[in-house]
């Protein structure tokens, strides 16, 4: 039979009755075992006898370790930093913060950030490409042929982060521009590049930008045939203007071939630095044009402009000639001067001839709506003293105006205020025979 250990209880002594009274057995057992439970704490297993027992029931649990106030880490519980540290603490006891320690402090909700100092903010233009140079720079050499102000367009490329392995295709793109339109256009390209010169560009970026230039020369002659010689006329004008140095010609003709198109404009400019005051003649090199001609030459021009259609009744070449006078502004001009030959020729075919020359010119725009109201308005406001030379000035205006009302080439409104000359009547020989108006 197997061996069998005595419990607990059985080994403990029946304590002594006091007074004769007797506990019963159930109650001694469980005085004990609180007895027990206090002694035996701390450990996890009792021997009793020479038998090892567990004492499950008396091992702390997790929680209560938690809430024990005995340190394990071994470190000091004095607080931190004095008692100032931590999360929602004030500082250490009797601590003073002074105004300047409070504002100054960024975590401060109070915190004013107009009484620090401003943060320095650097502008950062980004690096204009290939691509877009294009796309950026040639509306805005456009435009200067429209405007022709140059500071315009330094402040315009200014705004552009240009690379300087780029710059020297600004003076190749406004030469290129400028082939393609009139000679007054052309003036202002040669002065574009003179005024950008040490601004913008460089000598050796001029150089540059005309050496691109000479190299698409072929290309470029396919649309502008005479390109060599006008690159000759741009090449010559910018030694004029020290934009280029004079051994530039040389230099550079040197490496070309003796039919090559780049040879003959070099050539050209050639010729034209070499001519006797070359470098002055150079500042017109090409022509006056537009509003920069006196007014009295352009006078002179649009009379000969006038008896020249009279001889030929040719009203294309007469079209021509004034559009190329580029003086859109001025065409009230023509107007008048041909009023005032109608006025001196007093012939019916001669107004038949401007009226048709004027209804030419309103059916092509070339002399706007409100340049034929300026001209008229003048005369009419001229007839006084243009009718002392022609004394049949009011009659034929009158015709005139009909004529010119019937073509539509003015309005109703207009030809209303044509002036009337004054009727003239002889009064009774009492009154001496006096004129009266």
């Amino acid at each position: 039979m197997a061996d069998t250990f005595p419990t607990a209880t059985t080994l403990q002594p029946k304590s002594p009755q006091k007074n004769g009274q007797s506990h019963p057995e159930g109650l001694v057992d469980n005085h004990k075992q609180k007895q027990k439970k206090v002694k035996t704490s701390h450990d996890s297993s009792k021997e009793l006898n020479g038998v090892k027992t567990d004492n499950q029931l008396f091992i702390k649990s997790a929680k209560d370790k938690q809430h024990d106030r005995k340190s394990r880490s071994g470190r000091k519980g004095a607080p931190k930093k004095g008692g100032a540290g931590g999360k929602g603490t004030w500082g250490k006891p009797g601590e003073v913060y002074d105004d300047e320690d409070m504002m100054n402090d960024e975590l401060d909700p109070n915190y004013d950030s107009e009484e620090a100092e401003e943060p320095y903010l650097e502008e950062l233009k980004p690096e204009l490409t290939e691509e877009e140079f294009n796309k950026f720079i040639e509306p805005v050499i456009q435009e200067y042929y429209e405007h022709g102000e140059t500071q315009e367009v330094i402040l315009s490329l200014n705004e552009l982060n240009i690379l300087s392995s780029m710059k020297h295709k600004i003076p190749a793109l406004a030469v290129t521009l400028a082939m393609e339109k009139k000679d007054a256009q052309r003036e202002m390209a040669s002065i574009l590049i003179s005024d950008l010169y040490g601004v913008i560009v460089t000598e050796d970026e001029i150089s540059q930008g005309f050496m691109d230039v000479l190299d698409d020369l072929e290309d470029i002659t396919l649309d502008t045939p005479d390109a060599p010689e006008v690159l000759g006329k741009f090449i010559a004008r910018a030694v004029a203007d020290d934009c280029l140095p004079p051994a530039f010609v040389k230099n550079y003709t040197e490496d070309t071939s003796a039919e090559s198109l780049q040879r003959k404009a070099l050539s050209r400019a050639d010729v034209l630095l070499k001519m006797k005051h070359g470098m002055v003649r150079l500042d017109n090199v090409w022509g006056v044009g537009g509003g920069r001609r006196p007014v009295k030459q352009l006078i002179k021009k649009m009379v000969l402009l006038l008896k020249e259609y009279l001889s030929s009744e040719d009203i294309e070449e007469a079209s021509r000639c004034l559009e190329e006078l580029e003086v859109p502004h001025f065409h009230h001009e023509l107007i008048y001067e041909a009023m005032v030959m109608l006025f001196d020729k007093e012939d019916a075919r001669v107004v038949k001839k401007m009226v048709k020359l004027f209804k030419a010119f309103t059916l092509s725009n070339i002399v706007t709506p409100d340049q034929f109201i300026s001209g008229f308005e003048r005369v009419y406001r001229s007839m006084d003293d243009l009718s002392l030379d022609s004394p049949h000035a009011y009659q034929i205006l009158e015709t005139f105006c009909s004529d010119c009302l019937r073509e539509n080439v003015i309005t109703e409104e207009l030809k209303e205020k044509m002036p009337a000359r004054g009727r003239k009547r002889f009064v009774s020989e009492g009154d001496g025979g006096v004129l009266k108006h």
